[in-house]
């Protein structure tokens, strides 16, 4: 359970990938509102997925911790 943050990290990566995915075939279908639509929904996920990763990394720290 030490390293579920990485795992939704990871789960997240993937729909970081979709979210920009379906905004690059938006803008080649001729909808920029589609592409800009979902570039921020990717922007966002980004944002939680680096919260994820940066989160676990600081507490699955061990030994003395700066107060």
């Amino acid at each position: 359970m030490k390293y579920l943050g990485y795992v939704v990290g990871v789960v997240w990566v993937l729909l970081v990938l979709a979210a920009f995915g379906n905004a690059r075939a938006g803008a080649a279908a001729g909808q920029p509102d589609v592409a800009f639509w979902w570039s921020v929904i990717g922007s966002l996920l980004t944002i939680a997925t680096l919260g994820a990763f940066i989160g676990t990394t600081i507490h699955i720290r061990t030994g003395a911790r700066p107060h």
